[in-house]
């Protein structure tokens, strides 16, 4: 947190880093990434990522949106425009937010964006990569997570309906926002993700979308359950 100077924040430990939440899902040569932050142009060159098949939003909120413009290079590498799946109601925010990408006369050198809609229980193909959205609730907005194979990615989210709940049984990896260890009135808490986890029964439960009141990385992860763990930027998951 900016100015913070909190005993997270001004940790040492690398697993006390945390950058808006992202992931950078790779299937043979197919390269997906959920949601584009602030910190999407850096997570894409601290990763060294070299190609970018599609792009998955959740929702508009500007965390999650904001670094959308750099695709542009991934335009340039590909020469084709950049694949953006989202709801009909997010890509409406993108095109108003981002009008200079998809006027009639474009400027030289804007990203070039092929928005896709998804409907939430429909599966889309990406590349060698079968996805699902899902529908999940961040306070009073409905937004999507997304399945594929055994991994799920839910983040910014408070209630999980039980259609939802299950189309995520059977997977191994979930991925789940718990932003602090008090309430929150749009993101689970610690105590809400583990409630989930326990019904979805997952191999592993991921943490993510943390802020600096949930602690240091080194003093959480031995309280959680067996089989839960708290996330950290450049981890790397293999299901």
């Amino acid at each position: 947190m900016i100015g913070c100077t909190c005993n997270v924040c001004t940790s040492t430990d690398k697993k006390d880093k945390r950058l808006r939440s992202s992931v950078l899902i790779e299937h043979d040569d197919t390269s997906v990434v959920i949601d584009t932050g602030p910190d999407f142009r850096y997570q894409m060159l601290r990763a060294g990522v070299k190609n970018l098949d599609a792009v998955l939003l959740t929702h508009e909120h500007y965390d999650h949106v904001a670094g959308l413009d750099d695709i542009r290079a991934f335009n340039r590498i590909r020469k084709t425009p950049v694949d953006v799946y989202a709801e009909p109601r997010v890509i409406k925010e993108i095109e108003h937010t981002m009008r200079y990408a998809f006027a009639a006369n474009k400027y030289p050198g804007v990203p070039s964006i092929n928005n896709i809609a998804l409907t939430p229980g429909k599966e889309i193909s990406v590349g060698s990569l079968n996805i699902l959205p899902v529908r999940l609730m961040h306070h009073k907005l409905p937004v999507l997570g997304f399945r594929t194979g055994d991994f799920a990615y839910l983040t910014d989210v408070s209630f999980v309906p039980d259609e939802t709940m299950k189309m995520l049984k059977g997977i191994k990896v979930l991925v789940i926002d718990g932003l602090r260890h008090v309430p929150h009135i749009s993101h689970f808490s610690i105590q809400e993700a583990l409630e989930v986890i326990a019904i979805i029964k997952p191999g592993q439960g991921i943490i993510t979308h943390m802020s600096h009141q949930i602690g240091l990385h080194k003093d959480v992860t031995g309280t959680l359950p067996d089989g839960v763990e708290l996330g950290f930027d450049q981890m790397i998951i293999d299901v």
